[in-house]
């Protein structure tokens, strides 16, 4: 029975880990379907793989990381036509980012939640700026030893390369960890608004990022109404929307992006994507912990006010007249 237990908890395991590196290889084709040439190096404005490892281990723990390394492997033998030393060492740097990432997240106590306004501050400066840093460093760092990437040209790429891995943890990372908790809607949810935010987000989206009119501040209105109302829930998939559909308008070069350099379009997605991420990401974890204080005080007033009433002197059985009559009273 034991032994069967055993079994049964490793064909787990593995089958979790299949499907890990399926999700980081089928996530990292989809990233590259809009690549940005900087520097002679193909980056992407946004690396969904980083995201999908880091909730991936934040789920299940660092058990699973022999997963990621086989996407991250297998990502990089199909960019590369082949498996290199030189793809070897990118795809473990690629692995071992979210790793950092999640041990650092961990030490810093860490609610996947994400009610705490400490957790939406901790996945972006540990997670996705801190962590994603060496997968940057030893991406760009392999190809300028390998004599692919001129040293003159090296912090162009580091800096593409940082901020793509960055984004894909902080678009979807939270959207991944909200699905942990998402359920049925129930007839009492608010259908109507949730019907017409995403009507908005679609419209406002489409113009901010297609209108030569450069109208990209757009975006930000509906992203607060989405956290605000939604908290992560809505804040979370309109964030990387917005991201997605900015990429395309900005690997297509128009709208707002029309008549840039690709280094120009690369910096301005960067910080578009950065500032959207963090508003979506920050705003709804205050919310969150707002309400959540709100609802622990209701609570704990309720179970005071329970208390006083247990603890309050109650009437005597005699009613208003004092008491029950002695003996030795008058008739």
């Amino acid at each position: 029975m034991i032994r069967s237990e055993v079994t049964r908890r490793r064909a787990v395991l593995v089958l979790q880990m299949l499907g890990i590196a399926a999700a980081y290889y089928a996530s990292g084709r989809a990233g590259l379907l809009r690549p940005v040439e900087v520097e002679s190096s193909v980056v992407t404005p946004l690396w969904p793989p980083s995201g999908i490892a880091l909730a991936s281990l934040l789920y299940l723990g660092p058990r699973i990381w022999p997963g990621i390394a086989l996407g991250a492997l297998l990502t990089v033998i199909t960019v590369s036509d082949g498996l290199t030393l030189s793809g070897l060492v990118i795809a473990t740097g690629s692995a071992l980012a979210p790793l950092c990432s999640f041990l650092a997240l961990r030490a810093a106590g860490f609610h996947t939640e994400l009610d705490r306004l400490r957790d939406g501050v901790a996945l972006v400066f540990l997670g996705a700026l801190g962590g994603m840093v060496i997968s940057a460093t030893v991406g760009a760092g392999v190809q300028m030893l390998s004599g692919d990437l001129p040293a003159a040209e090296y912090w162009s790429v580091w800096s593409a390369w940082w901020a793509g891995d960055a984004m894909g943890v902080l678009m979807v990372t939270p959207l991944l960890l909200v699905l942990r908790k998402a359920r049925l809607p129930t007839v009492d949810d608010r259908w109507a608004e949730a019907g017409a935010l995403a009507v908005v987000i679609v419209v406002a989206t489409l113009v901010a990022t297609r209108s030569s009119l450069s109208m990209i501040y757009l975006l930000f209105p509906v992203l607060v109404w989405a956290a605000l109302r939604f908290q992560l829930a809505g804040s979370a998939p309109c964030a990387l929307f917005m991201s997605v559909m900015a990429i395309i308008a900005g690997t297509d070069g128009v709208g707002p992006f029309a008549g840039h350099s690709v280094l120009e379009v690369m910096l301005n997605l960067c910080i578009l994507n950065g500032c959207v991420a963090l508003t979506a990401l920050l705003l709804a974890a205050i919310v969150t912990e707002h309400n959540n204080i709100r609802h622990e005080t209701e609570v704990a007033c309720e179970e005071l006010a329970a208390l006083v009433e247990e603890l309050s002197p109650r009437p005597s059985a005699g009613g208003a007249s004092g008491g029950p009559r002695s003996g030795w009273d008058s008739p």
